[in-house]
């Protein structure tokens, strides 16, 4: 009984890091699609992080623009915050205020 849980556990982890690293593709993919660099704006909400090997390497699982799918600013805050990544949501708030402001520049 005790294997059985022990593999239970092991599954749901191995899924949560699944779909952890979806939602750092995600996040990277839409900094890409805005011309915004996922590592730079990642490492304002968390600055300590910059050791942290899985992440890193997930936040370079992008492609260009141009073979991206658009990702729209509300899909991104929700999965950040379907994960608690509450640090890093209020920073891309920032940035999506920021590039409202510089469109508002533009007119």
């Amino acid at each position: 009984m005790n294997n059985k849980a022990n593999e239970i556990s092991e599954q749901v982890i191995s899924n949560y890091q699944k779909d952890e690293g979806m939602m750092i593709i995600i996040y990277a993919q839409w900094c890409v699609n805005n011309k915004l660099d996922p590592k730079v704006v990642y490492l304002k909400a968390y600055p300590d992080q910059s050791n942290n090997e899985y992440v890193m390497h997930m936040l370079e699982q992008t492609v260009s623009m141009e073979e991206a799918e658009h990702i729209p600013h509300e899909t991104v805050l929700q999965v950040l915050s379907l994960f608690g990544n509450e640090d890093l949501a209020f920073v891309v708030s920032n940035e999506i205020q920021a590039m409202k402001e510089t469109k508002k520049d533009e007119f």
